[in-house]
Protein backbone atom coordinates (compact mmCIF):
# COMPACT_ATOMS: atom_id res chain seq x y z
CA UNK A 1 0.00 0.00 0.00
CA UNK A 2 1.44 3.37 -1.06
CA UNK A 3 1.69 5.91 1.74
CA UNK A 4 1.06 9.58 1.01
CA UNK A 5 1.69 12.61 3.22
CA UNK A 6 -0.50 15.67 2.63
CA UNK A 7 0.93 18.91 4.01
CA UNK A 8 -2.11 21.09 4.57
CA UNK A 9 -5.46 19.36 5.11
CA UNK A 10 -7.63 22.40 4.51
CA UNK A 11 -10.28 23.15 1.89
CA UNK A 12 -8.50 21.01 -0.72
CA UNK A 13 -6.24 18.78 1.35
CA UNK A 14 -8.88 17.26 3.62
CA UNK A 15 -11.29 16.01 0.93
CA UNK A 16 -8.26 14.87 -1.08
CA UNK A 17 -7.03 12.87 1.92
CA UNK A 18 -10.46 11.28 2.31
CA UNK A 19 -10.62 10.39 -1.39
CA UNK A 20 -7.17 8.79 -1.34
CA UNK A 21 -8.05 6.88 1.81
CA UNK A 22 -11.15 5.49 0.09
CA UNK A 23 -8.86 4.26 -2.69
CA UNK A 24 -6.85 2.27 -0.13
CA UNK A 25 -3.87 4.60 0.17
CA UNK A 26 -2.30 4.99 3.59
CA UNK A 27 -2.59 8.73 4.27
CA UNK A 28 -0.94 11.09 6.74
CA UNK A 29 -2.29 14.61 6.99
CA UNK A 30 -1.16 17.84 8.61
CA UNK A 31 -2.95 20.92 9.89
CA UNK A 32 -1.54 23.94 11.69
CA UNK A 33 -3.20 22.94 14.96
CA UNK A 34 -4.94 20.02 16.65
CA UNK A 35 -8.42 21.42 15.89
CA UNK A 36 -8.99 19.08 12.95
CA UNK A 37 -7.37 16.03 14.50
CA UNK A 38 -10.68 14.27 15.14
CA UNK A 39 -12.03 14.93 11.63
CA UNK A 40 -8.95 13.27 10.14
CA UNK A 41 -8.52 10.37 12.51
CA UNK A 42 -12.18 9.33 12.40
CA UNK A 43 -11.69 8.48 8.70
CA UNK A 44 -8.36 6.74 9.28
CA UNK A 45 -5.98 9.58 8.44
CA UNK A 46 -3.13 10.02 10.90
CA UNK A 47 -2.96 13.65 12.01
CA UNK A 48 0.12 15.82 12.56
CA UNK A 49 0.07 19.41 13.82
CA UNK A 50 2.61 21.24 11.65
CA UNK A 51 2.99 24.98 11.14
CA UNK A 52 5.81 25.84 8.73
CA UNK A 53 8.44 28.29 9.95
CA UNK A 54 11.30 30.07 8.19
CA UNK A 55 14.10 29.08 10.57
CA UNK A 56 12.97 25.94 12.39
CA UNK A 57 11.20 22.71 11.60
CA UNK A 58 8.89 21.10 14.09
CA UNK A 59 9.88 17.78 15.65
CA UNK A 60 6.83 16.10 14.10
CA UNK A 61 7.98 16.67 10.49
CA UNK A 62 10.30 13.63 10.15
CA UNK A 63 7.61 11.23 11.43
CA UNK A 64 5.03 12.93 9.19
CA UNK A 65 7.22 12.18 6.16
CA UNK A 66 8.52 8.78 7.26
CA UNK A 67 7.33 5.87 5.16
CA UNK A 68 5.65 8.00 2.48
CA UNK A 69 6.56 7.85 -1.18
CA UNK A 70 4.63 10.97 -2.19
CA UNK A 71 4.35 14.36 -0.48
CA UNK A 72 1.53 16.66 -1.57
CA UNK A 73 2.08 20.29 -0.54
CA UNK A 74 -1.35 21.92 -0.45
CA UNK A 75 -0.92 25.04 1.64
CA UNK A 76 -1.66 28.58 0.42
CA UNK A 77 1.10 31.21 0.65
CA UNK A 78 -1.25 33.69 2.38
CA UNK A 79 0.34 36.69 0.71
CA UNK A 80 -1.59 39.56 -0.80
CA UNK A 81 -0.78 42.68 -2.78
CA UNK A 82 1.36 43.61 -5.77
CA UNK A 83 3.95 45.79 -4.06
CA UNK A 84 4.65 44.09 -0.74
CA UNK A 85 8.15 42.70 -0.30
CA UNK A 86 8.28 39.49 1.72
CA UNK A 87 11.44 38.19 0.08
CA UNK A 88 13.62 38.50 3.19
CA UNK A 89 13.91 35.67 5.71
CA UNK A 90 10.98 36.77 7.82
CA UNK A 91 7.85 35.08 9.06
CA UNK A 92 5.92 36.01 5.91
CA UNK A 93 8.28 34.34 3.42
CA UNK A 94 6.61 31.28 1.93
CA UNK A 95 9.77 30.60 -0.07
CA UNK A 96 11.87 30.39 3.09
CA UNK A 97 9.36 28.07 4.74
CA UNK A 98 9.46 25.58 1.87
CA UNK A 99 13.22 25.98 1.47
CA UNK A 100 13.61 25.15 5.15
CA UNK A 101 11.52 22.01 4.69
CA UNK A 102 13.38 20.59 1.67
CA UNK A 103 16.34 18.97 3.52
CA UNK A 104 13.86 17.03 5.63
CA UNK A 105 12.06 15.83 2.50
CA UNK A 106 15.38 14.79 0.96
CA UNK A 107 16.30 12.82 4.07
CA UNK A 108 12.96 11.03 4.20
CA UNK A 109 11.48 8.17 2.18
CA UNK A 110 9.67 10.69 -0.06
CA UNK A 111 10.94 10.79 -3.62
CA UNK A 112 7.94 12.38 -5.36
CA UNK A 113 6.35 15.76 -4.66
CA UNK A 114 3.13 17.35 -5.87
CA UNK A 115 3.20 21.10 -5.29
CA UNK A 116 -0.10 22.97 -5.53
CA UNK A 117 0.54 26.29 -7.24
CA UNK A 118 -1.67 28.81 -9.02
CA UNK A 119 -2.26 30.37 -12.42
CA UNK A 120 -1.37 33.62 -10.63
CA UNK A 121 2.20 32.93 -11.77
CA UNK A 122 1.15 33.98 -15.29
CA UNK A 123 0.45 37.52 -14.14
CA UNK A 124 -1.83 39.80 -16.13
CA UNK A 125 -1.12 38.59 -19.65
CA UNK A 126 -3.85 39.37 -22.18
CA UNK A 127 -3.51 36.14 -24.13
CA UNK A 128 -4.28 32.43 -24.30
CA UNK A 129 -1.65 30.60 -22.27
CA UNK A 130 -0.62 26.97 -21.95
CA UNK A 131 2.17 25.35 -19.96
CA UNK A 132 4.81 26.64 -22.39
CA UNK A 133 3.94 30.27 -21.70
CA UNK A 134 6.43 32.37 -19.78
CA UNK A 135 5.31 33.01 -16.21
CA UNK A 136 5.41 36.71 -15.28
CA UNK A 137 3.74 37.10 -11.88
CA UNK A 138 2.84 40.53 -10.53
CA UNK A 139 1.49 39.65 -7.07
CA UNK A 140 3.79 38.71 -4.21
CA UNK A 141 2.09 35.34 -3.83
CA UNK A 142 2.55 34.65 -7.54
CA UNK A 143 6.22 35.61 -7.36
CA UNK A 144 6.90 33.36 -4.40
CA UNK A 145 4.94 30.46 -5.88
CA UNK A 146 7.03 30.66 -9.05
CA UNK A 147 10.26 30.76 -7.04
CA UNK A 148 9.19 27.64 -5.14
CA UNK A 149 8.19 25.90 -8.36
CA UNK A 150 11.64 26.51 -9.84
CA UNK A 151 13.37 25.47 -6.63
CA UNK A 152 11.53 22.14 -6.47
CA UNK A 153 11.86 21.38 -10.19
CA UNK A 154 15.62 22.02 -10.02
CA UNK A 155 16.06 19.56 -7.14
CA UNK A 156 17.42 16.36 -8.68
CA UNK A 157 16.78 14.40 -5.48
CA UNK A 158 13.03 14.69 -6.01
CA UNK A 159 10.57 14.09 -8.82
CA UNK A 160 8.23 17.06 -8.66
CA UNK A 161 5.08 17.93 -10.54
CA UNK A 162 3.64 21.42 -10.23
CA UNK A 163 -0.11 21.87 -10.58
CA UNK A 164 -1.21 25.40 -11.38
CA UNK A 165 -4.87 25.57 -10.40
CA UNK A 166 -7.23 28.28 -11.60
CA UNK A 167 -9.74 29.89 -9.26
CA UNK A 168 -11.09 27.30 -6.84
CA UNK A 169 -14.83 26.74 -6.54
CA UNK A 170 -16.91 24.19 -4.66
CA UNK A 171 -18.17 23.77 -1.08
CA UNK A 172 -17.94 27.06 0.85
CA UNK A 173 -16.63 28.74 -2.29
CA UNK A 174 -19.84 29.63 -4.08
CA UNK A 175 -19.05 31.73 -7.15
CA UNK A 176 -22.48 33.33 -7.04
CA UNK A 177 -21.52 35.15 -3.87
CA UNK A 178 -18.19 36.50 -5.09
CA UNK A 179 -19.59 39.41 -7.06
CA UNK A 180 -23.36 39.35 -6.43
CA UNK A 181 -24.85 42.84 -6.21
CA UNK A 182 -21.61 44.65 -7.04
CA UNK A 183 -21.70 47.46 -9.58
CA UNK A 184 -19.64 48.67 -12.53
CA UNK A 185 -17.19 45.77 -12.42
CA UNK A 186 -14.34 45.74 -14.98
CA UNK A 187 -13.66 43.27 -17.78
CA UNK A 188 -17.16 41.91 -18.51
CA UNK A 189 -15.91 40.05 -21.61
CA UNK A 190 -12.82 38.56 -19.99
CA UNK A 191 -12.85 34.78 -19.64
CA UNK A 192 -13.03 33.03 -16.29
CA UNK A 193 -10.43 30.41 -15.36
CA UNK A 194 -11.96 28.23 -12.66
CA UNK A 195 -11.85 24.65 -11.43
CA UNK A 196 -14.16 22.73 -9.10
CA UNK A 197 -12.88 20.92 -6.02
CA UNK A 198 -13.92 17.54 -7.45
CA UNK A 199 -11.70 18.11 -10.49
CA UNK A 200 -8.84 19.36 -8.32
CA UNK A 201 -8.88 15.98 -6.59
CA UNK A 202 -9.32 14.14 -9.88
CA UNK A 203 -6.33 15.91 -11.43
CA UNK A 204 -4.03 15.12 -8.51
CA UNK A 205 -5.08 11.48 -8.52
CA UNK A 206 -4.63 11.23 -12.31
CA UNK A 207 -1.08 12.61 -12.12
CA UNK A 208 -0.13 10.08 -9.46
CA UNK A 209 -1.88 7.19 -11.20
CA UNK A 210 -0.10 7.92 -14.49
CA UNK A 211 3.24 8.66 -12.81
CA UNK A 212 3.48 12.02 -14.55
CA UNK A 213 6.46 13.60 -12.82
CA UNK A 214 8.95 16.41 -13.41
CA UNK A 215 6.39 18.60 -15.12
CA UNK A 216 4.21 21.70 -14.86
CA UNK A 217 0.49 21.13 -15.38
CA UNK A 218 -2.25 23.75 -15.73
CA UNK A 219 -5.56 22.72 -14.19
CA UNK A 220 -8.48 24.87 -15.31
CA UNK A 221 -11.91 23.78 -16.55
CA UNK A 222 -12.07 23.81 -20.37
CA UNK A 223 -15.11 26.09 -20.42
CA UNK A 224 -14.25 29.79 -20.36
CA UNK A 225 -17.48 31.84 -20.25
CA UNK A 226 -17.14 35.58 -19.87
CA UNK A 227 -17.17 37.13 -16.42
CA UNK A 228 -20.49 38.79 -17.21
CA UNK A 229 -22.11 35.58 -18.42
CA UNK A 230 -20.76 33.40 -15.65
CA UNK A 231 -21.39 35.58 -12.60
CA UNK A 232 -24.76 36.79 -13.86
CA UNK A 233 -26.03 33.26 -14.46
CA UNK A 234 -24.68 31.95 -11.17
CA UNK A 235 -26.26 34.81 -9.23
CA UNK A 236 -29.63 34.15 -10.86
CA UNK A 237 -29.38 30.44 -10.07
CA UNK A 238 -28.81 31.26 -6.40
CA UNK A 239 -31.54 33.88 -6.22
CA UNK A 240 -29.03 36.69 -5.72
CA UNK A 241 -28.79 40.10 -7.33
CA UNK A 242 -26.57 39.87 -10.44
CA UNK A 243 -23.60 42.22 -10.64
CA UNK A 244 -23.37 44.99 -13.21
CA UNK A 245 -20.33 45.63 -15.39
CA UNK A 246 -18.45 48.49 -17.02
CA UNK A 247 -19.37 48.01 -20.67
CA UNK A 248 -17.48 51.07 -21.89
CA UNK A 249 -13.87 50.10 -21.10
CA UNK A 250 -12.39 47.30 -23.26
CA UNK A 251 -12.00 44.00 -21.42
CA UNK A 252 -8.63 42.40 -20.87
CA UNK A 253 -7.71 39.05 -19.38
CA UNK A 254 -5.99 35.73 -19.98
CA UNK A 255 -7.35 32.31 -20.92
CA UNK A 256 -5.53 29.37 -19.34
CA UNK A 257 -5.35 26.18 -21.36
CA UNK A 258 -4.95 22.78 -19.70
CA UNK A 259 -3.27 21.12 -22.67
CA UNK A 260 -1.24 18.53 -20.78
CA UNK A 261 -4.24 17.34 -18.82
CA UNK A 262 -6.58 17.00 -21.76
CA UNK A 263 -4.09 15.77 -24.40
CA UNK A 264 -1.29 13.90 -22.63
CA UNK A 265 -3.13 12.61 -19.57
CA UNK A 266 -6.51 12.32 -21.28
CA UNK A 267 -8.20 13.75 -18.21
CA UNK A 268 -11.93 14.45 -18.54
CA UNK A 269 -13.30 17.21 -16.33
CA UNK A 270 -16.37 16.15 -14.40
CA UNK A 271 -17.77 19.52 -13.24
CA UNK A 272 -18.89 21.96 -15.95
CA UNK A 273 -18.88 25.64 -15.00
CA UNK A 274 -22.34 26.41 -16.42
Amino acid sequence: MTQISILGCGWLGLPLAKSLKQKDFDVKGSTTSTDKKASLETVGIKHYAIALETNTVQDSVPSFLDGSEVLIIAIPPKLRGKNKDYSDANKNSFVKKIQNLIPFIENSTVDKVVFISSTAVYGEANATLDEDAVAMPVTESGKQLLEIENMLLANTNLQTTIIRFGGLIGPDRNPARFLAGKENLPNPDAAVNLIHLDDCIGVIEAIMAQEYWNAVVNAVAPQHPSRKEYYTQKAIQEGLQPPTFDEETPSIGKIIGSNILTHKLQYSFTQPLL
